[in-house]
This record gives structure tokens, C-alpha cells and sequence, in this order.
């Protein structure tokens, strides 16, 4: 997602999201029919033996059109209890795996790190994004969410695969 020409726009706050419900913000307008399949999937009972129900905030908005990876973190930094938040742009349009593009939301206050860790996390960061396919959405968020696994765990296993997209596992 590149940068907009000029001071980047405020987006407004997404306000009622239950902490279980995966967040998916729409940012890219071209193609509703991949979109369609996009919303069609994320909706689709998961787990194992599909065992448990989609639970998913879509933000469907032309206000997010073209919206960067750092202004959708922006408007989602009010949310204490969101650790990933998926966003549909013209990469997932255009792909037929239709990736989303998985952020993290946490960010380490460097002002309390150990001067050791800090020099470390200056070396190697975090990863902060990676792609996941639809039906890959809710497990990443609830594992996050739970703390059972971390977005570099994901993140490293999304580049385990030969397209870089994280699938249900």
C-alpha cells in the first residue's frame, strides 16, 4: 500500500467491534464481484470440522478507498484488544487467493525496552504484515487475540508458502 501524495487523512474511529470479531476493512473499489467472494468466504463457519461461526467486523466504506496501511492503523490504535487487523486492497482483488493483507497492531514502547532487547528489535523487527486468505482470518485473530500464538508466528508461516499467503492450517 503506498504512501498518498500530501498529508495522509484522518479515517474515523470503528467503534463497536466485539473483541472476537476478526476486522476486515475494504480498501480498494474495483471489483465487487471479488469482493463478493471475498465477504462470501470470511463468513463461512471455521476450524477444524467448521465447528465454530464466522465472527467478522467488514468495514465496507468509499471513505477507506485507497487508505494506507498506516492510516488504517491509525484509525484502529483506539482499540486496546485488537492485535491484527485484515484489510481487503487491490492486491486481494487482483490475486486468485485473494490474500488480505494481515497488519499488526502492536507496537513495542521503546521508551521501557532493555537497552539489550531494544538493540535486538532495531536489528530483527517484528514482522508487520503478511497476507492470509480469507478462510485463514479467523484463526489468526482469535490465536492473537487469546495470545496462543504471536503475528510473527503467522507471519512466518505465511512466508513459509510459495505465494507468501497464509492458509487455514
Amino acid at each position: 500500500m503506498g504512501m498518498p501524495e500530501g498529508p495522509e487523512r484522518v479515517l474515523a474511529e470503528i467503534v463497536g467491534r466485539d473483541t472476537f470479531d476478526a476486522l476486515v476493512i475494504r480498501t480498494d473499489f474495483s471489483d465487487d464481484e471479488a469482493w463478493s467472494a471475498v465477504v462470501g468466504e470470511l463468513w463461512r463457519p471455521w476450524g477444524p470440522d467448521g465447528e465454530f461461526p464466522a465472527r467478522v467486523r467488514v468495514v465496507d466504506a468509499p471513505a477507506w478507498s485507497g487508505a494506507t496501511a498506516d492510516e488504517v492503523l491509525a484509525a484502529v490504535d483506539g482499540d486496546e484488544y485488537l492485535g491484527v487487523v485484515f484489510v481487503a486492497d487491490r492486491h486481494t482483488m487482483e490475486s486468485p487467493v485473494r490474500g488480505l493483507l494481515a497488519l499488526s497492531t502492536v507496537r513495542e514502547d521503546e521508551g521501557d525496552l532493555d537497552p539489550v532487547y531494544y538493540q535486538e528489535l532495531i536489528e530483527s523487527p517484528e514482522p508487520r504484515d503478511f497476507r492470509a486468505a480469507p478462510a485463514a482470518v479467523h484463526g489468526v485473530h482469535v490465536n492473537v487475540t487469546l495470545g496462543n500464538m504471536d503475528f510473527a508466528e503467522f507471519a512466518s508461516a505465511a512466508s513459509a508458502e510459495p505465494d507468501q499467503v497464509l492458509r487455514p492450517v
